[in-house]
């Protein structure tokens, strides 16, 4: 089958290459998915996972990816709960190889049926973001009506999808971009924007929850911004500035089937409405993916 491998830590996106590489193999408890659009994230390049197996051995040449939207083909040896020829979508293990290949063996209970009314490369879109920004919002820093919530990122895959749940639930929305996402997020249902170029973060006053996916200057900036009680999440980095009468969490996103078939219920009754930015195919990865390829907003998808 042909996949998209990366063997050189230091090459970064330079270094993903489309490759020749055996079927995968459905152990137990596994599916194997015929995987029909797949998300990838630039930074995962940097984890260890990539690179190293749950027992430290070098896995290269390694399959990055982690979102996929695709057709079970295969059961492996106890998999309950899926069928062949059965529509899912879902995350693929962080130690494993991925989805950006034309097949991936994925744990089935990573995975949630996908409904018919669903194209893949909208599902693809969902899984990481989806469960990102729910876990972030309300499992984390428990969102609720009438709060104040600043998402930075906001016409990004995680953040697009943060600011439309947090409208949903009856919160106050800020969120931060470049100035050509303004009419963006504010189209998703943000209250207000602030250009992260142009503007001041402390316009946004305080804040009940802040989510960063940047890291750097901006979670730090953002931590003076909670007010007493609240919390900053960030996906980006461990907070090294912890909010003075608040909380700051740093996690990472975690497979949760239920709500991924919630997340896709929303889909489907118009709630909630992923960006799909650029659709590539699977041979075009690399450059989808390098420094030099034009922003846009939303999560691109691999076909």
């Amino acid at each position: 089958m042909q996949a998209i491998t990366v063997n050189d830590r230091d090459a970064g996106v330079d270094g993903l290459t489309l490759t020749e590489m055996p079927y995968p193999h459905a152990a137990e408890n596994d599916v194997i998915v015929r995987v029909h659009a797949a998300g990838f994230t630039p930074g995962e390049l940097a984890w260890p996972a990539t690179w190293t197996d749950r027992a430290g051995r070098d896995r290269t040449p390694s399959i990055p990816g982690h979102e996929l939207s695709g057709t079970v083909v295969e059961l492996g040896p106890g998999t309950t709960g899926l069928t062949v020829g059965q529509r899912v979508f879902g995350m693929a293990d962080w130690a494993r190889n991925g989805s950006l290949a034309e097949y991936t063996a994925v744990e089935a209970r990573n995975l949630a049926p996908l409904p018919a009314d669903i194209d893949h490369t909208v599902a693809a879109a969902l899984p990481i973001s989806g469960l990102t920004a729910w876990q972030a919002l309300f499992d984390h820093a428990h969102l609720t009506t009438g709060q104040t919530v600043l998402v930075h990122g906001a016409a990004g895959g995680v953040g697009s999808i943060a600011v439309q749940l947090a409208r949903e639930v009856g919160a106050v929305v800020i969120g931060t971009g470049r100035a050509a996402d303004r009419d963006v997020v504010l189209g998703l249902g943000a209250h207000s924007f602030l250009d992260l170029d142009a503007d001041d973060l402390k316009q946004a006053g305080e804040v009940d929850v802040v989510l960063d996916v940047a890291g750097g200057d901006i979670l730090e900036r953002s931590a003076e911004l909670v007010r007493r009680g609240g919390t900053l999440v960030s996906v980006a980095m461990p907070p090294k500035v912890q909010p003075r009468d608040g909380r700051a969490v740093f996690f990472i996103v975690e497979p949760d089937r239920v709500r991924l078939a919630d997340l896709a219920d929303r889909v489907r009754t118009g709630r909630l409405k992923p960006i799909v930015g650029a659709v590539r195919p699977l041979s075009e990865a690399p450059s989808a993916f390098g420094r030099n390829r034009r922003r846009t907003p939303g999560k691109t998808i691999i076909a």
